[in-house]
């Protein structure tokens, strides 16, 4: 098989740790044999983090999207509503600060319009991060040997969407993945130029939860009537376990719950 050059180049494959943005980038960059982590702060990665350190696992679903009941009950799972529709009968929704507080449940399917989409197109070993575990993800993959000759690495932001559907680069993303990427630079692993400046931003700033309070997509979200899960977002290194997909579901690594007897 001819290999294209140009793919070869877009796909960073000349370094082992590389960054991206969206489903596009997640499937340019990732390989069967690495790693990608999926950094969606506002949503989607910081909420997986909370319920799977809870004791949960979470099973992404792309958001609106049909059989989404049917795929919750075939997994014996609850529903995840969106955080407008939370009530006293659906307390699970995409908002952190209502997961840290609803009851415990076995499985969790959480939809999702951006990091859900990402989790399913990667292959390899993905891995939800955000920075309320940014250091502890970091520190997961160095000892698991990813970002290393033939262990690839990819760090892909997530972002957002335009109301055409196009992909809004989101500043908290682009900030949680360089905290990650911070990190493992740090620890000498060899970055590429893009997550070189991912990582070299987040460095940079010496308010980076001031900076995305004041950011667009933190600002719509408090305005929607949802402060305290930019709040919770925020939380740099809270939690200390790193959620990885496992047999379609997030869960804590080296949790040796079995989730069939967690509490409801």
């Amino acid at each position: 098989m001819v290999e294209d050059p140009v793919a070869t180049a877009l796909g960073q494959d000349s370094f082992p740790v590389r960054f991206d943005w969206g489903p596009v980038g997640a499937e340019a960059l990732s390989e069967g044999h690495g790693c990608v982590i999926v950094v969606d702060v506002l949503s989607f990665t910081t909420s997986v983090s909370v319920a799977t350190g809870r004791g949960m696992a979470v099973y992404p679903y792309a958001l609106d999207a049909p059989g989404a009941e049917a795929f919750a009950a075939s997994h014996r799972a609850e529903l995840a509503v969106r955080r407008r529709d939370l009530s006293a009968e659906r307390p699970w929704a995409l908002s952190p600060a209502s997961l840290a507080r609803a009851p415990v449940t076995a499985r969790l399917v959480l939809p999702s319009p951006n990091g859900s989409a990402i989790s399913a197109i990667a292959r390899g070993t993905v891995v939800a991060g955000c920075l309320r575990n940014a250091s502890a993800v970091a520190d997961w993959v160095l000892a698991q040997s990813f970002g290393a000759s033939g262990r690839p690495l990819a760090v892909i932001a997530a972002g957002e969407r335009w109301p055409d559907g196009s992909l809004r680069p989101a500043l908290e993303d682009a900030l949680g993945a360089g905290a990650v990427l911070s990190r493992l630079g740090a620890a000498g692993l060899e970055l590429s130029s893009e997550a070189q400046v991912a990582a070299t931003t987040f460095d940079a700033l010496a308010d980076v939860a001031g900076c995305i309070r004041a950011c667009g997509s933190a600002r719509a979200l408090a305005a929607a009537g949802f402060p305290h899960d930019v709040e919770f977002a925020l939380e740099r290194d809270a939690d200390h376990h790193v959620p990885v997909l496992s047999d379609g579901a997030f869960r804590a690594e080296g949790r040796t719950a079995d989730p069939d007897r967690a509490p409801r």
